[in-house]
């Protein structure tokens, strides 16, 4: 080979050698600035996408991006199924639903424009509102229900928030301790929440704090009004700083855009100083009389891709399938517990919307090779068992469950 030759093999093999990019991301900051209990995220391996990094990850972080958590959102829906499969078994045991019942504990009447809810009093829903139910009948309702097999007990009631309620959260109280006095986790859902007022419940062993998002902070207008997004989050600092779990999670089927405003909710949950510890996944159930009645249903493959795209950014989180399961199919179902949710609401009623019985439950769990969750609270009482029974005659009494969106 001559000279000339050799020269021109060299130069065609150096226009082979790939150009070596450097990019800059910059991180949206959380609301706030960071947080002192904030920590960083395990140290990931370079050149890894974002998608292989919530696959691959040992623990949980919470600065994520909007763009980072879109990406993994938009993910091919079986690829992005799986994925949430194989770190939902890293975090979870794959087996094991949380199962929990819910009671309305005070019905209707509330001030708030909540466009889904049947219990706001500015919509003709005809539902009757009732006073607060005595201590004895929830702690009855939660004796059925733990025979039933459920580890943790919710009380809802429709207020805005407990300004002025010193009795009814005396009540409230009392509750709570009975309902631990069981061996079960307690959960409230009163509205807004102030610091005293947590730091009350906190000592009286409340377990968790119901306090959904509903949707994404630029949705939000669209279905509330009269309490801001940042109420919202005011008063989930308030619950997480009095040492409370935080449950806090969103409805779908309220005219949004799923790939900006699923994502928009995950984005602010998950980059809380701390992820909560529990992520409700709300179908809308349309209740004639409110402004959402006759909102097209939200499509199964929006569902599995939230509750997917959760479980690969909130690892260690419960997803808990709530309001609207009882319009799922089994198969439906099976597909978002294999996505990442491990926990379902079951009984007779939500707030004020149907919900699967025990006995369905029951029969889906043998199917299946399902099993109820044995949390902290639990491990202390006997195996969970299911027994037909109902919460009938305190209906009679006048002090029946009623449920909306959990």
């Amino acid at each position: 080979m001559d000279l000339a030759t050799m020269s021109r093999c060299v130069a065609r093999s150096a226009r082979k050698v790939p150009t070596v990019r450097y990019y800059s991301i910059v991180h949206d900051v959380p609301r706030g600035g960071p947080s002192l209990g904030q920590t960083p995220p395990p140290p990931q391996p370079q050149g890894q996408s974002v998608f292989d990094q919530a696959v691959n990850a040992t623990g949980p972080r919470n600065n994520w991006t909007k763009e980072e958590i879109s990406q993994i959102h938009q993910t091919p829906l079986m690829e992005l199924a799986f994925a949430a499969g194989t770190v939902h078994r890293r975090f979870h045991k794959p087996s094991a639903v949380q199962l929990c019942t819910l009671m309305n504990i005070k019905t209707g009447g509330c001030t708030e424009d909540c466009s889904y809810c049947a219990q706001s009093s500015r919509y003709k829903t005809n539902l009757q509102a009732t006073k607060l139910s005595t201590v004895d009948s929830v702690i009855e309702a939660a004796k059925i229900a733990k025979a039933n097999g459920s580890n943790r007990f919710c009380m809802g009631a429709a207020w805005r928030d407990m300004r002025g309620r010193t009795r009814g959260l005396k009540n409230i109280v009392e509750m709570v301790k009975g309902v631990r006095g069981l061996g079960m986790e307690a959960c409230v859902t009163l509205g807004m929440l102030d610091k005293q007022q947590a730091k009350e419940l906190k000592e009286a062993g409340l377990t968790a704090y119901n306090h959904n998002l509903d949707t994404s902070r630029e949705h939000y207008p669209n279905v509330i009004t009269t309490r801001s997004y940042d109420e919202r989050l005011q008063t989930l600092e308030n619950v997480r700083e009095a040492g409370i779990h935080v449950c806090s999670g969103g409805i779908l089927g309220l005219g949004e855009t799923p790939k900006t405003d699923h994502v928009g909710l995950i984005h602010t949950l998950a980059t809380l100083p701390e992820h909560p510890e529990s992520f409700p996944v709300n179908k809308l159930v349309p209740i004639k009389g409110t402004p959402m009645y006759g909102q097209e249903s939200v499509k199964l493959e929006d569902m599995v891709r939230c509750i997917a795209t959760a479980r690969l950014v909130m690892p260690k989180t419960i997803i808990r399938i709530a309001a609207g399961r009882v319009s799922m199919p089994e198969s439906e179902q099976m597909l978002c517990f294999s996505a990442g949710a491990n926990a379902i609401f079951t009984g007779e009623k939500m707030l004020t919307t149907e919900c699967n019985g025990w006995d369905e439950d029951k029969a889906m769990f043998e199917r299946w090779g399902l099993s109820p969750m044995q949390t902290e609270a639990s491990k202390i009482v006997a195996e969970p068992k299911f027994e037909a029974q109902s919460f009938g005659h305190l209906r009679d009494a006048g002090n029946a469950p009623a449920t909306s969106q959990a």
